[in-house]
């Protein structure tokens, strides 16, 4: 998988993500990450890619022609147009569920805004996703970007050295992660339950189903209502009184 990230900033994204796993997938060519300096592509002989906004305001607003010309050099690069995603507090709020769609892209374009924004028209012509990582605002799209890129990236085969685990893992069905343990078996007067040392898989299995409806109940209600709840586990959350439904 591709991604090719226009931005002001360049050096941030290579900084941000040429580390720890996302590092290592780009190194073994599982996915590959270029940054396009917007700047680049600017007509202006300082590099100018900002001006005042029509009909008043405060801040500037990024020119659409320097952010078309370097989206241009990449389709030209790959010989079709590819999926566009523009980070702004505006759009569809981010989530698992388009991680794991977007992950079946070859090619996924971010473009990353600054200043007041970027000019209405190229965002037309260009974008095809806006997406929020969440209801606030940030001084720009570099690490929303870099947040979807992590997200994603972790879903394409053979970057997560056990595939599984991004299967299992918070969100999967709609349930948080169950509590993990390691070494020592007692810690601080705590120590780790003793089903997880049993060797009996099964009984480890439900323990981890039932930590996992335990937790998205008291932490993250609202998750339930998408999960698909067997009548068991509905059972279960009303035998252990939590009132989930009414939070």
């Amino acid at each position: 998988m591709n991604y090719h990230v226009m931005t002001l900033f360049p050096q941030m994204i290579l900084d941000g993500l040429n580390t720890s796993i996302i590092g290592r997938a780009i190194e073994n060519r599982l996915i590959s990450l270029e940054a396009i300096d917007i700047r680049d592509y600017s007509t202006n002989k300082h590099k100018k890619v900002d001006d005042y906004p029509y009909g008043g305001g405060a801040g500037m607003v990024m020119q659409a022609e320097p952010v078309y010309r370097s989206y241009q050099s990449i389709v030209k690069k790959l010989g079709k147009k590819p999926r566009v995603v523009f980070l702004t507090p505006q759009g569809q709020v981010f989530n698992q569920a388009i991680a794991k769609k977007l992950s079946k892209e070859e090619d996924l374009v971010f473009l990353c805004g600054h200043y007041e924004g970027i000019d209405e028209r190229v965002l037309e012509e260009m974008v095809t996703d806006e997406i929020s990582i969440g209801d606030y605002v940030l001084t720009g799209g570099e690490l929303p970007a870099m947040v979807m890129i992590d997200t994603i990236a972790r879903l394409v085969p053979g970057v997560l050295n056990n595939d599984v685990s991004a299967e299992i893992e918070s969100f999967h069905n709609h349930l948080l992660e169950y509590p993990q343990y390691s070494r020592p078996i007692e810690w601080m007067g705590k120590k780790v339950p003793e089903v997880l040392m049993s060797g009996h898989h099964a009984n480890v299995d439900q323990w981890r189903h039932e930590q996992s409806l335990i937790r998205t109940a008291k932490r993250r209600p609202d998750l339930l209502e998408k999960a698909s709840l067997t009548k068991q586990d509905i059972e279960f959350l009303n035998s252990n009184m939590i009132d989930w439904k009414s939070r």
